[in-house]
């Protein structure tokens, strides 16, 4: 079965398992009026309007009548019906109604399971006894059509699988992502916190901001090598220019504003505008480009409170932002190096499993369809060129442009979309952007958007569960720890202490006067990568001893070799 057949059989799966839920639901609760039940990304749903609200204990019994209705291995079917028809069925529903009303044409489709049915657009299993592998995991609040000013409901939430094996190794690598939880390990480990008095926006402490530190630094190094400058950009920019690039039309409501001498302003929630003021800042020649600009942009949005997850979701985050300008001819070139950045990045990271898809033209898009052929042909031109794989998402582009979406996958096997390259004729148009050509005139450049990390503060949350707290050498926050068997050893673990910090380690001494196997117990939990270990042996013979994490050692490590083996690590 290739891989999007399967992808279609398990949204079936999906789907029908939110309609043996809605049939469980209905036979518990016949009061409860049903409304809508999709397949999900992750699983499946329903939202219903009970006559209580549901909570947690009422999973349970909904479950067991839910495996009762699989045990019956009930055939699904599917018809087309009249609207007139479907309206006498659902004459007490006033949801389902509203939904007939929506559909266009004449007849509605509708799904049967015994003497359950759904309206419905198709695509299920055959029988109830193909959905016994499942788990209802959370009742919660939602709203009709996803619109708060419309009626409250409640949302039961699944997951379902083929097999019994597939869902006990779904529930394993959940176990895993509770236990490596970045909330959790962030407090462990000392690296961030929120707190009441500014809700959504985290507080990085020394260690957490190190490993921000370690992040730009590295992708600053990268993108030197490929020719990017950085620059910085205000905060808080006049709404005029908001207006202007369409941001104030679209995520006014996330916005903050602010008024300043009587004017309003608007603190920034991207970082393109006041990239493309410092390219409009003077006349540019076709000599200069590709203008590769980079930022590492603070940025603000305000998210509504329900959806905000750690570092995952916030109202404050930096973005490592770069906007390439260029000439029409360039973006095949610009993109496959945009490419080998992100690969290089990603591959230092260690993700084994990496996929790439472009997102076309949707079906409301500004440009040419000769524009559209174009930028879409030079992304899979540079794809094709870099040797690297890629599924294409019909439709699902930006209203002004395509784009690739790289998505990660990390060690519980999750799936992140991380990293963007997006192709950008809008701008350049609307800030009446130009370029002195070769023959003289004038041309309007391209702009090409890439975040690579996309948000530090995401990207950094991904990595700690991806690593399980462990971070690798290179990106821990403290690289070493120093540890003297007896305070007759701490002059050598000075010195060697003070060796390594001027060769610009992170390195701690152990001072604690605490027995051995405290100090190494008191860094594992704190899962720093390197116990030195000094002793009476280790002086003697101007060595030391090296553990690590997973509790292997290595004797009689010379200074000269400890110093090139971080040399290597750091690289």
């Amino acid at each position: 079965m290739n891989e999007r057949n399967l992808d279609k059989d398990i949204m079936a799966l999906r789907h029908s398992a939110a309609h043996l839920l809605g049939h469980a639901v209905s036979e518990l609760y016949p009061n409860a009026l049903l409304t809508i039940g999709p397949a999900t990304k992750e699983g499946f749903f329903y939202d219903f309007l009970p006559e209580r609200t549901f909570k947690e204990e009422d999973l349970a019994p909904i479950a067991e009548r839910m495996r009762k209705l699989a045990d019956k291995n009930i055939p699904l079917t599917h018809e087309q019906i009249s609207k007139e028809e479907a309206r006498k069925l659902y004459a007490h529903n006033p949801f389902k109604l509203e939904l007939i009303n929506d559909i266009p044409g004449e007849t509605v489709g509708l799904a049967r399971q015994g003497d359950f049915y759904d309206l419905c657009r198709g695509g299920h299993v055959s029988t109830t006894g193909l959905l016994k592998n499942f788990k209802l995991t959370s009742p919660s609040g939602s709203y009709w059509r996803a619109d708060r000013e419309k009626q409250a409901l409640q949302r039961i939430s699944g997951i379902v699988f083929f097999s019994a094996e597939d869902l006990a190794a779904h529930e394993k690598r959940q176990e895993e992502a509770e236990l490596y939880d970045h909330r959790r390990l962030g407090k462990q480990l000392d690296l961030f916190s929120f707190h009441e008095e500014g809700v959504g926006f985290p507080f990085f402490h020394q260690k957490g901001k190190r490993v921000l530190t370690v992040l730009v630094d590295y992708m600053r190094k990268l993108q030197r090598e490929f020719d990017y400058e950085e620059i910085e950009t205000p905060t808080m920019l006049s709404d005029t220019l908001w207006r202007q690039s369409g941001h104030y039309t679209f995520y006014k409501d996330n916005m903050y504003f602010s008024n300043i001498d009587e004017a309003s302003y608007a603190i920034k929630p991207m970082n393109c505008p006041g990239s493309i003021l410092i390219y409009k800042n003077k006349p540019r020649s076709y000599r200069e480009l590709p203008l590769k600009l980079a930022e590492y942009g603070h940025v603000h949005r305000h998210e509504l409170s329900g959806v905000l997850h750690g570092l995952m979701r916030v109202r404050a985050f930096t973005q490592d932002d770069s906007h390439t300008y260029c000439m029409p001819e360039q973006i095949e070139e610009v993109i496959i190096q945009g490419l080998k950045l992100a690969q290089r990045m990603l591959k230092k990271f260690e993700f084994q499993n990496v996929t790439y898809a472009i997102s076309t033209k949707p079906e409301k898009a500004l440009g040419s369809e000769e524009f559209w052929k174009k930028a879409t042909d030079a992304l899979i031109g540079a794809l094709n060129k870099t040797n690297t794989p890629y599924t294409i998402k019909p439709g699902e582009g930006a209203f002004y442009g395509p784009k690739i979406e790289i998505t990660i996958e990390d060690s519980m096997k999750r799936k992140w979309q991380c990293g963007t390259i997006q192709v950008d004729p809008f701008m350049p148009e609307n800030f009446d952007l130009s370029y002195v050509a070769s023959h003289g005139g004038k041309e309007r450049p391209i702009i090409i958007h890439q975040a690579t990390f996309g948000s530090l503060e995401r990207f950094f949350a991904i990595a700690l569960e991806h690593f399980k707290g462990a971070l690798p050498f290179w990106l821990a926050p403290v690289q070493a720890r120093i540890m003297p068997i007896t305070n007759d050893h701490n002059e050598y673990a000075q010195n060697l202490y003070n060796v390594l910090k001027k060769e610009q380690v992170r390195v701690e001494l152990d001072a604690s006067g605490d027995p051995l196997a405290a100090q190494i117990k008191n860094a594992q939990q704190e899962k720093i990568p390197w116990m030195i270990i000094v002793g009476k042996k280790e002086i003697e013979s101007n060595t030391v001893t090296l553990r690590y994490l997973d509790g292997k050692q290595e004797f009689g490590i010379s200074h000269t070799e400890l110093l090139s083996r971080i040399k290597v690590l750091n690289s």
